[in-house]
């Protein structure tokens, strides 16, 4: 298979979408910094915040660089393969990096792309610059969160890749749940990957890992919409995927 990403191009684009926290954070750890030289009272407290601050912002690069780049996240080496003449729904907030990788894994298969992006409900910055470098592919089909131009019953595979949790409303994010039930065959997947809320996350990403949700919102958001875990796996110590069907499963 041909290289479809630049080396650090994840971290790279981690970068450049929250470059406004990484400026934030990097002149404050300057301004502790000089600041612990200035005043002799607090200097070893003062410096030591100052380069505590700059180790935070560096672990979370390197963190970035290992989960975007150096796994096997984006080779998508963990999605399992399906008979061929299938439909497989790729959803995202309009920042799409696997369409090409997918067209690769399913070549027999009719993949439609859906972006749920809201400018005036997902707010952040982050995710309208991703969209700015990113645009969307052609065939992409632009929708609501609960309202799919697909009919019932239609997809063998729904993949929705890191892009969930920019639903921040509850109740919306479960009536998106229930519309991919509804577009869903009987036997068809749902496939939800994400971070977490954890430990893992906390300590690579420090409070960043507030944007996240913890597995027990997942959950309380797949079971209104009468989705069942039938799988859970770890793709890095900080990625997670949720396999759901329709029926059986377990929390």
């Amino acid at each position: 298979m041909e290289r479809l990403r630049e080396p650090f191009q994840g971290v790279v684009n981690i970068l450049r979408f929250n470059r406004h926290y990484y400026i934030l954070s990097m002149l404050l750890s300057a301004f502790l910094y000089i600041v612990g030289l200035e005043f002799t009272a607090y200097s070893e407290l003062l410096k030591w915040a100052g380069i505590s601050l700059l180790g935070v912002n560096i672990s979370s690069l390197m963190c970035s660089h290992y989960i975007y780049d150096l796994s096997n996240l984006y080779r998508l080496s963990w999605l399992t393969t399906m008979p061929s003449d299938r439909v497989v729904v790729n959803i995202t907030a309009g920042f799409n990096e696997i369409n090409e990788v997918l067209n690769y894994k399913f070549p027999d298969s009719e993949l439609v792309t859906l972006d749920f992006y809201d400018p005036l409900k997902h707010t952040e910055i982050s995710i309208k610059r991703a969209r700015e470098a990113y645009p969307s592919h052609r065939e992409t089909k632009k929708v609501n969160t609960c309202s799919f131009p697909l009919r019932t019953h239609t997809a063998d595979k729904v993949l929705v890749m890191l892009s969930a949790h920019e639903i921040r409303d509850h109740a919306e994010r479960i009536n998106f749940f229930k519309e991919i039930n509804r577009v869903m065959k009987f036997d068809a997947e749902l496939i939800v990957i994400e971070h977490l809320r954890d430990t893992a996350n906390f300590l690579a990403f420090n409070l960043g890992c507030m944007h996240f949700y913890s597995r027990n919102t997942w959950i309380n958001s797949f079971k209104p919409s009468k989705l069942f875990i039938t799988k859970e796996v770890k793709i890095t110590p900080f990625i997670t995927a949720f396999t759901l069907k329709k029926h059986g499963g377990s929390f």
